[in-house]
């Protein structure tokens, strides 16, 4: 059953991967598991036993019957938690499905919604224009680089 999470250490068995993951856990008062990965980041960037994610380790060895076809959702929306009972397995679309959305970009623009979907775009249509005029103001100036390099002049317009 190891072998079909990705990412995970050859070397560990089931009780040696079961000993790892609690001794690197700090129970919560809200009686979530908080497991400590590589990284000083909390959250999805857990990862453990080689290059597994903690959650999907921990449920393969602590829960048991792991299918990889399925997402490992976090019920108490900690995802860094690796409490047996705080996880289960359901497909990507219900996994997504309890995902918030915000009403604005990172940036503070307003988002809009997609009238196909209902939702909100995914990409801010303001963020969106200002960096590719960026682009194409950092290649005009690659090109106007280039041409006088060559000792070529930037193009006149009648």
């Amino acid at each position: 059953m190891l072998s079909q999470v990705t990412g995970l250490s050859r070397h560990f068995t089931e009780e040696t991967l079961r000993t790892y993951l609690l001794s690197r856990a700090v129970r919560r008062d809200d009686g979530c598991l908080i497991v400590r990965g590589y990284g000083s980041r909390r959250g999805g960037y857990q990862k453990l036993a080689g290059r597994a994610w903690a959650h999907i380790a921990a449920f393969a060895v602590l829960v048991g019957g792991y299918d990889p076809a399925l997402a490992v959702h976090h019920l108490c929306g900690v995802p860094d938690c690796i409490e047996p009972t705080h996880l289960r397995q359901v497909t990507h679309a219900e996994s997504c499905r309890g995902r918030r959305q915000h009403s604005r970009c990172r940036n503070g623009h307003d988002r809009e919604v997609d009238p196909a979907t209902g939702r909100y775009r995914k990409v801010c249509r303001v963020c969106n224009r200002d960096a590719q005029k960026r682009w194409r103001e950092r290649e005009a100036a690659q090109v106007a680089e280039a041409r006088a390099g060559h000792g070529r002049s930037a193009p006149t317009n009648p």
